[in-house]
C-alpha cells in the first residue's frame, strides 16, 4: 500500500489532487475581480462613447451658433435698411416734383421725410440726444465753446448739433455751447 505523506508528487490518473482552503478563496476571489474588471472596462467604454458624443454634439452647437451669429451679422441692418429705402424714395419724390410745387407742399413733403426718418429711428431703437437746458455730460456732449452765461456754470445753452444714442450705446455725442461762469 503506498502511503501519500510520501509520495513526491507521483500521482496516478485515478488518483484526486486536493485544493486547499486558502487556494480556494484565492480562485474565487481573482474571479471576483476579474468579473469586476469587465465590468468596469464595459463601462469605460460606455462613458468614452458618451464622451465622445457629447463633443461631437458641442461641436455641432458651436458650428451652428457660429453660421447664425454670421448670418445675424449679414442681415442684422436689413430692417433698418428697408425703413431708410422709405426715407430715400420720399427724398427722390420731393427732388422730381420740386419744380412743380410750393414752397408749403415741399415743407410738408420734407417734413413728411422727416417723420418716416425719425420712425425708423425708432424702430432701429436710436435714440436722440438733445441736451439743451441740461447739465453738461461728457460722456454725451461734446463741448464746442464755453460761452459766459448767468446761467449756472456748464449747463447747456445751445445743442449746435445732437447726437445719437444706439441702445445706450454713443453713436455721436450732441455738440453743444455751454454756460460759463460771467468775468
Amino acid at each position: 500500500m503506498r502511503d501519500p505523506m510520501n509520495d513526491q508528487g507521483n500521482a496516478g490518473p485515478d488518483e484526486k489532487t486536493t485544493v486547499l482552503p486558502e487556494t480556494a478563496v484565492a480562485l474565487v476571489e481573482m474571479e471576483r475581480l476579474q468579473q469586476e474588471l469587465a465590468a468596469s472596462e464595459e463601462r469605460a467604454k460606455n462613458h468614452w462613447e458618451q464622451y465622445l458624443r457629447a463633443l461631437a454634439d458641442v461641436e455641432n452647437v458651436r458650428k451652428r451658433a457660429a453660421k447664425d451669429l454670421e448670418s445675424t451679422r449679414q442681415f442684422a441692418v436689413e430692417k433698418f435698411a428697408q425703413d431708410l429705402i422709405a426715407v430715400k424714395d420720399s427724398l427722390e419724390l420731393g427732388i422730381a416734383n420740386a419744380g412743380k410745387s410750393d414752397v408749403a407742399s415741399l415743407l410738408e413733403g420734407k417734413n413728411a421725410t422727416l417723420r418716416l426718418l425719425a420712425k425708423a429711428f425708432e424702430k432701429a431703437q436710436i435714440e436722440e440726444i438733445n441736451p439743451e437746458g441740461a447739465v453738461f455730460n461728457p460722456e454725451l456732449h461734446e463741448a464746442m465753446m464755453a460761452q459766459p452765461s448767468d446761467a449756472p456754470p456748464n449747463t447747456v445753452l445751445t445743442v449746435i448739433q445732437r447726437g445719437y444714442q444706439l441702445n445706450g450705446r454713443l453713436l455721436r455725442p450732441a455738440r453743444v455751447v455751454v454756460s460759463a461762469p460771467k468775468a
